[in-house]
Order: structure tokens, then C-alpha cells, then sequence
């Protein structure tokens, strides 16, 4: 045990190691992604407008924790030690890029909700500015003063590199991240097979028209048209149709099609030098990922909003059961069902005994708390596909499909059982009648009228045993 940490030392060790992994692995995957991106080093050897390194670093330390920046110097520096510039030049570009990583994740978690930026269209927006505009311009200074100090870049030329590195730094920010972040913290998809057919649709046309626009599939020579925003219907179909990471899926895509075609002298960037064709290109993707994923996040929060709304106009708010606005759409459907199976369901309605006397004893949330302690069991001890619904006031309604006169005794008995077994105070019991359709009626109002029935039966029934008891124990009591 360690005395000043109280973590076992097994355990301290096991998380040492854990974390040097998590290190190595950052500066690997950060080293790959530099070399890869330098290829496209025009202005300078260590200056590009691909880099997708930084969105990775952004990602690692959002998701990860701070702990892991040493896995982003030594990536920064491993790439540009083996590429240009002294040692001490590479240390300091690695020193910049570490800055800006911890910067941008620092803004990001105290301002834009971290790991959860996506979620909402302003902390997006919050995201973009900070990790892709202000962050990334750390790197660019640090990294360009570098070179140029130590004699690698001319002064005269600060300018062009500080705006390449800036850029494709800024670029890497808004496409990388986003997609390394959603897909990080939730990969599980729940597609039915319409579903993922229509993505795999999308993805294929857009797939075909980024080929068109910026591969020259159709209009090899077609640069003066503005063809790239024949692109924008297929983004806007990714936000409006689906969510966040699959926005950020087609961005990626769009950016990889389109590097590559600008590369090759295709497409509306490919104007002038290599170097500022990318930088347009880059500036483009950055403008159109940040409002795909700002608009993504507005249709998310949009659903999100519609399923409270339904959700509280069929819930109750105090034992979030269904309220009796959904308990009559589940009898309606029970009844539809029967017509197309002719088998039958069953209905339980419960009384809370005595809620006004739990009130007067102990007050209204304790009477509160005994209605959700009842909503609890219904809850937990009824089956999947059962509808447990507050009726009104201190009466529940259970809806049991397919089940008939014996079923539904069986789940009264065991949830009076359930009632008995329960030793928080006060005590508390229900009433309970049951009528099954079609046998006790072939309307709502019917079916509900006999459950009524005889709930109120079983309630007389017990009110005269209790006055019968009280009789024989006054009785008895009488010399």
C-alpha cells in the first residue's frame, strides 16, 4: 500500500503501465499521421496543410485526460527530427504543438462541455473557435519562430508557412476530432436494415459526387464551375436524417476524396500552386464540417426535445408510469390485437388503502413517496411487455397482454405479495380488481367499468372483515 496515494502498489503499478501504453501508442499514432501528412509539404518540409495530427492530440487529451501529453511530444518530435530543422528546433515545434493540444482540450472541457462539444450546436461552435482557431495558432508560432531562429526558414517566408501550418492544424482540429471523440465515446450502432441501407446510400452518393466534383470523373477540366457545393445536399442529409458521428463519418469522407482529387490537379481548388490549392480546399472542408456538425447537433438536441415532449405527455410526472392518456392507447391497441389474434389481455386496476391517512399521519410526501413505492413494484415484478399506468389520484392501472382470468389473479396475488414483503414505514397495502376482455366487456369504457367494479368489491369486502374484527375483539374485551 502506498502511504501517501492509499492505491495498492500491484494496482499504482498496473496503472503505471497502463498509462505509458496509452503514451506510446498517442506518440506512434501521431508520428504515423505526421509523416503521412508532410508528404503534402509544400511551403516548407515541416509545414503543411494536412495534418491530421492534431485533431488527434485534441481528441486524446479530451478523452484520455492530460496525463498522456508526453505521447504528443515525442510523436512532434520524432517527426520532425526525422524530417528538417536541429534537435533543438524539433523540441521546440514539439513543445508547440503539445502547447496547443493542451490548450485547445483545456478551452474545450471548461467551456464547451468536453467530450460531450458535439451534443449541443453553440458548444460546437465554442469547439471550432477555440480548438480550431485559437488553439492551433500556438503551434504555427512556436513551430515557424523555431525554424526560422535555428536557420531553417527564411524570415521573409514567416508568413505563408504560419498561415500553412495554422490552416492545416485548424483543419485537422474541426474534421479529426470530431469523429475520433463521438465514435470513441459511443461505437454501438442500433441500425435496423432501412436504416443502414439509407446510410449506405448516402455514403455512396456523396462517394460519387466528391469523385465527380473533385476527381474529374465527369468534367475532367470543369474547374472554373463551382461544382463543390453539389456536395451540400448530401451533408445536409447526414444532419437532418441522422446524428452527429455519422456527420462526422461524411465529412471525413468528403475531405479524404477531395484531398486526394486537388492532389491530382482536379476539381474547382486545383488553382495555381499545390500549396494554395490545399489551403482552399482546407478552408472549405473547415467551413462546411464545422456547420454539418453544428447543424447535426441542432437536429439531435430537436429529437431530443420531441421525445421529452411525447415522453411527458404519456408519462406521469410523479412515478413516471404512462398516465391515462397512454393507458387508453394501449387498451385501444389491445383491442385491435385480439381482432387480428381473438387473444384475450387482462386488467388490473389498484387502489392505495388508506393514502389519506398516510397524508395526515405523515404528510403529503410521504404519501407521495407510497404512491412511488407502488409505481416501483408495478415497475420492477411485471413483465417487459405489461402497462403499468397511473390512473388518477391513488389508483394504477396494469395491462397484462395475453393473459386471461387465471393470469391476472396470479399477478394481483403476487404483487399483494410484494406489497407484504415491503418493510419501509409506514406500511402500506392495495385493493386490487381485475376484468379481462373480452369476457367483462368489449369497450374501454366497459372493460375499465368492470375493473372498477370489482376493485370496489374487494375494497367492501375488506372494510366489512376489518369492522368484523374490530366487533369480535370488542367483544371479547366485554366482562
Amino acid at each position: 500500500m502506498n502511504p501517501f496515494t492509499g492505491i495498492p502498489r500491484g494496482q499504482a503499478l498496473e496503472n503505471r503501465l497502463k498509462e505509458a501504453t496509452l503514451i506510446v501508442m498517442l506518440a506512434v499514432l501521431y508520428f504515423v499521421a505526421g509523416k503521412l501528412g508532410l508528404i503534402l509539404a509544400f511551403v516548407h518540409p515541416s509545414s503543411t496543410a494536412v495534418w491530421a495530427p492534431t485533431g488527434i492530440a485534441l481528441a486524446a487529451l479530451i478523452m484520455l485526460g492530460y496525463r498522456v501529453w508526453p505521447g504528443i511530444w515525442i510523436g512532434a518530435f520524432l517527426v520532425n527530427a526525422t524530417t528538417a530543422g536541429s534537435l533543438l528546433s524539433s523540441a521546440g515545434i514539439a513543445t508547440g504543438n503539445t502547447i496547443e493540444a493542451l490548450l485547445g482540450a483545456y478551452l474545450v472541457i471548461r467551456f464547451a462541455r468536453g467530450r460531450k462539444c458535439f451534443e449541443s450546436a453553440q458548444d460546437t461552435l465554442k469547439f471550432a473557435l477555440f480548438a480550431g482557431l485559437l488553439g492551433t495558432t500556438i503551434a504555427a508560432t512556436c513551430g515557424v519562430t523555431a525554424l526560422s531562429a535555428e536557420g531553417f526558414a527564411r524570415w521573409a517566408d514567416f508568413k505563408p508557412i504560419w498561415l500553412t501550418w495554422w490552416l492545416g492544424d485548424a483543419a485537422g482540429a474541426v474534421i479529426v476530432t470530431p469523429l475520433l471523440i463521438l465514435w470513441g465515446s459511443n461505437f454501438r450502432l442500433r441500425w435496423n436494415w432501412s436504416r443502414l441501407s439509407e446510410f449506405v446510400a448516402l455514403v455512396l452518393g456523396l462517394g460519387l459526387v466528391a469523385e465527380i466534383v473533385f476527381c474529374g470523373l465527369l468534367f475532367p477540366s470543369a474547374r472554373s464551375y463551382p461544382l463543390e457545393y453539389l456536395c451540400i445536399p448530401f451533408l445536409l442529409w447526414v444532419a437532418l436524417r441522422f446524428g452527429q458521428r455519422e456527420a462526422a463519418v461524411a465529412t471525413i469522407l468528403l475531405s479524404g476524396i477531395a484531398t486526394w482529387g486537388t492532389m491530382h490537379r482536379f476539381g474547382p481548388f486545383a488553382i495555381g500552386k499545390p500549396n494554395d490549392s490545399l489551403l482552399l480546399l482546407q478552408a472549405f472542408m473547415g467551413i462546411v464540417g464545422v456547420m454539418t456538425m453544428a447543424l447535426a447537433a441542432m437536429t439531435a438536441e430537436r429529437r431530443h426535445t420531441e421525445e421529452q415532449a411525447r415522453n411527458l405527455a404519456i408519462t406521469d410526472p410523479l412515478t413516471g408510469l404512462a398516465n391515462y392518456r397512454k393507458l387508453l392507447d394501449v387498451l385501444d391497441l389491445e383491442i385491435k390485437r385480439f381482432d387480428r389474434t381473438a387473444r384475450p389481455f387482462a386488467l388490473l386496476l389498484l387502489d392505495l388503502d388508506g393514502l389519506k391517512q398516510i397524508n395526515d399521519a405523515h404528510g403529503h410526501l410521504t404519501g407521495s413517496r407510497a404512491l412511488c413505492r407502488l409505481a416501483d413494484i408495478l415497475r420492477v415484478y411485471c413483465r417487459s411487455i405489461d402497462t403499468a399506468a397511473r390512473y388518477g389520484g391513488d389508483e394504477f392501472a396494469l395491462v397484462i397482454p395475453e393473459a386471461g382470468w387465471v393470469e391476472a389473479q396470479q399477478v394481483a396475488l403476487r404483487i399483494g405479495e410484494r406489497l407484504a414483503q415491503d418493510r419501509e414505514e409506514p406500511t402500506i397495502s392495495a385493493s386490487i380488481g381485475a376484468a379481462v376482455y373480452p369476457r367483462d366487456g368489449i369497450t374501454i369504457e366497459k372493460l375499465l367499468g368492470a375493473a372498477d367494479a370489482a376493485l370496489y368489491r374487494m375494497k367492501r369486502r375488506a372494510h366489512e372483515a376489518m369492522h368484523l374484527q374490530e366487533g369480535g375483539s370488542s367483544g371479547r374485551k366485554q366482562p
